[in-house]
Formats: C-alpha cells, sequence, structure tokens
C-alpha cells in the first residue's frame, strides 16, 4: 500500500501538494511538513480527488473557512447546489462539504466533487440513514455494515475528509440522560446514531469498528474530521459532561489515526456562551494534543434566528483567535430553511471576516497587509481600489453607487463633511503651509 500523507511526511518528504499549500499561503513548506508529522496540520488532499487548491488546516496557518451546501429531500436541484459551489468558492471559502440527504444524493456528490477546485467533506450518515428511512424503514434496521460501506463509497467517490462521529457512545449518551438538556441532541449524525444504539442496546459501530475506518479512510488517504455528535444545541447545554466525554474519546481516537498514518480533525461546538469560548478551545487543544479543531460558529446568543451567520462569526473570531483553526460558516437560513445561493454568499464572506480578524489578532504575518491597503485608498478617494480590496467587491460597489454619482469623492454619509478630506486640510495641506 502507497505511503499516506503522514507516512509521507515524517519520512522527512516534502511533497508538491504540501509546497503548493505552503504557496498559498507564503509559508515554509518545512512548516506544513512538520505539522502534518506531529498531527496538528491536516492537509486535505486524497488520493482520489488531487484538486487544484489542496488545503493546508492547523498551527501556524491562516484560520480556514468552510461553507455547507447540499440538498434536502424537501427542496432537491442539482443546479442549485453546483450555483451554491460556485458563490461558496467565489467568496473565499477553502472547503465545502456536502450534505445532501435528498434521493438525488450521488448524482449531486458526484457533481460537486468533479466540479470542486477545494477539498470536499461529506457525512456518510446522512444518506445511509436518509436512503433506509425513505424505503419505509426504522432507524435501527439499517446495519452496522452499511454505516461502514457508505464510508467507503463516499471515499471513492473522491471526498478529501469525512464527518464521522465516532464519538458517541454508550457511556456519553448515559451521561447525557443522567445530568439532562433543554435541547437534547441537536447533531442529525448524532441523534441518528443515538436512536439506533438505545433500540438495539448496542455500541456505535462507528466507535467500536473504528480501526476499520481507520483501514478504509488509509486507503484512500482521506481525513477524519470527527464529529461532535453531542455538541450543545443551546446556550444552556454549553460544556457539559456528555460532550466533554465525547471530546475525550475523541482524543483517543486521534491518537489511533495518527498512528496508523491517518490524518485528523476535531469538530467542536456548537452554541456556547462567549465566557466559555476560550475554555472549550484550550480544553480541545489540550486533550486533543493539538489537533487541527473546526467549529460550527459557535453560536453565542439563541435568539437571533435569521441573523445567526452574525451570532457565529462574534463565536467563531473569538474562538479562531483563541487558537481554532477551522471555522464553519453559519447562513442566515440557520435553525430556519434549506439556505440558498444568496445565503452561501453572506455566510460565507461573514465567516471570512471572522477569520481574517482572528487572524490579524493572532499576529500572522501579512494578514493587515490588505487593511493597511484599504486604509490608504481610502485616504486617496480611490474608490475603485477599494471595491477590489473589499472581501465582498460587488457588495461594496452596489452600497456605493446606490446614492452617489460615480464622479464624486465622498459618500452620501459625510458629503462636504468627510473627516477624510477635512483632516487632509486640517493636517497635510496644514503642514504644507508650515
Amino acid at each position: 500500500m502507497a505511503a499516506t500523507i503522514i507516512e509521507k511526511a515524517r519520512s522527512g518528504e516534502i511533497t508538491e501538494r504540501m509546497t503548493l499549500a505552503a504557496a498559498a499561503e507564503c509559508v515554509d513548506p518545512h512548516l506544513v511538513r512538520d505539522g502534518i508529522a506531529s498531527g496538528t496540520i491536516v492537509l486535505l488532499d486524497s488520493a482520489i480527488s488531487r484538486r487544484k487548491r489542496p488545503c493546508a488546516v492547523g498551527s501556524g496557518l491562516v484560520v480556514k473557512v468552510n461553507a455547507n451546501i447540499g440538498s434536502s429531500a424537501d427542496l432537491e436541484s442539482v443546479e442549485a447546489e453546483l450555483a451554491k459551489l460556485d458563490a461558496a468558492v467565489a467568496y473565499g471559502a477553502d472547503t465545502v462539504m456536502d450534505l445532501s440527504t435528498g434521493p438525488a444524493w450521488r448524482e449531486i456528490l458526484g457533481r460537486i466533487s468533479s466540479k470542486s477546485p477545494v477539498p470536499l467533506g461529506t457525512v456518510p450518515l446522512y444518506q445511509v440513514f436518509g436512503e433506509h428511512i425513505a424505503a419505509g424503514r426504522e432507524v435501527p434496521e439499517v446495519p452496522a455494515e452499511r454505516m461502514l460501506e457508505a464510508v467507503e463509497e463516499h471515499c471513492a467517490a473522491g471526498v478529501d475528509f469525512l464527518t464521522l462521529h465516532c464519538g458517541v457512545t454508550r457511556r456519553a449518551l448515559g451521561l447525557l440522560k443522567a445530568e439532562g438538556r433543554k435541547l437534547g441532541i441537536v447533531s442529525r449524525g448524532g441523534s441518528l446514531l443515538a436512536e439506533w444504539m438505545e433500540k438495539r442496546g448496542e455500541e456505535n459501530p462507528l466507535f467500536s469498528r473504528f480501526d476499520d475506518l481507520i483501514e478504509i479512510l488509509r486507503r484512500y488517504d482521506a481525513a477524519f474530521s470527527l464529529g461532535d455528535g453531542l455538541r450543545p444545541g443551546c446556550l444552556a447545554d454549553a460544556s457539559d459532561r456528555a460532550q466533554i466525554e465525547e471530546l475525550i474519546t475523541l482524543g483517543e481516537l486521534q491518537q489511533r489515526a495518527l498512528g496508523a498514518g491517518v490524518q485528523v480533525m476535531i469538530e467542536g461546538p456548537g452554541h456556547v456562551p462567549m465566557d466559555q469560548i476560550e475554555h472549550n478551545i484550550r480544553l480541545q487543544k489540550r486533550i486533543c494534543h493539538g489537533a487541527p479543531f473546526y467549529v460550527l460558529g459557535p453560536i453565542v446568543t439563541d435568539i437571533a434566528p435569521g441573523y445567526d451567520h452574525i451570532t457565529s462569526a462574534i463565536g467563531g473570531a473569538m474562538a479562531a483567535w483563541f487558537g481554532a483553526d477551522f471555522l464553519c460558516y453559519v447562513t442566515p437560513a440557520e435553525h430556519l430553511r434549506l439556505p440558498d445561493v444568496e445565503d452561501v454568499r453572506v455566510g460565507t464572506v461573514t465567516a471570512r471576516i471572522a477569520a481574517h480578524a482572528a487572524d490579524i489578532a493572532r499576529g500572522r504575518p501579512g494578514s493587515r497587509d490588505r487593511d493597511d491597503a484599504m486604509a490608504k485608498a481610502r485616504h486617496d478617494f480611490d474608490w475603485e481600489t477599494q471595491f477590489a480590496l473589499a472581501l465582498d467587491p460587488q457588495k461594496a460597489c452596489d452600497e456605493r453607487r446606490r446614492a452617489m454619482p460615480s464622479d464624486e469623492d465622498v459618500c452620501s454619509m459625510c458629503g462636504r463633511l468627510c473627516a477624510v478630506r477635512t483632516s487632509r486640510r486640517a493636517l497635510e495641506e496644514g503642514e504644507a503651509q508650515d
């Protein structure tokens, strides 16, 4: 069997794909290689896909952003999902995940996989349980073997990383039930596994057969994204025993996978109050041996449906500042409906803002260069450069031109009382007279 990405890194090899990923963010390829070898960086680049833009995630690198796309059984369109893919990539997503659950999921996954220039992730359990439920069968009737078959099917389709809820164990469920929660289990994969386990009286096969999963992912050199199936879905449930128990299990499984030459990321919460974010990040880094941390949000308040791209950006910026490596976007449609193309655009840009703000706060070399260039362009009233530097150039251009002719220097907010123009007269022209 060919050496995996980790094994090549541990042997001292710097591959072309490592060099390509390092060049994308102006870091030394040795940093990427050494991080992969230690498990603090993952290179999302399966042996099947070989995408145009391999993505490295982890210590010493810029904070990455993932965009979730995918259909549901109630609203399914291949072309709509491809349009979402285009929007996510155009507005700065470093990766995408296809979370399709409808009957056409194979076609959608195949089309996205063949078109995506960025690494692709999936959640195989969605299709497994979705197909069985659509066929009129109950959740406990799903054979354990079918779950593993689905993992291989996704790997063979060119998926680069797979969310697998391996830490949802019978012990963790026992802790959850004993302590109680306001909102129970909000992860689709976690809740389906919980029902399967409870009604069959068996352990989670993704946990009990983890070595089989390692073997499958190793064959395709795909990466584990160990899912947080017991993440908190409201502030009241944050940082409870079930969440922490799952995290401990994920840290143990990470070491087993790394030992077998398979890369691992760890997924994290969820809904978390601002005062608990730093603790959650530092705890994950300690328990999971510095593994790249991939967080959904975290969402910092439960009362903003329609605005959860903002609540998640607040939490995401804080999480990344404290050490999270990878932000999964949240769109304005969160908790309400299936996102459309506009939601994907807004969600991607909002998560990019959070990631960029954290990179600046972390002192990442070069992170503020674009901001400094924007300051100069504003000083010079260079609107075209301002648009080009913006995270969403079209939005900036459209807003500017809604109220002012294109030949005006100032905007309609201050007009002739423009502070920049006034300060130039006060400071620069005054200095010239002196």
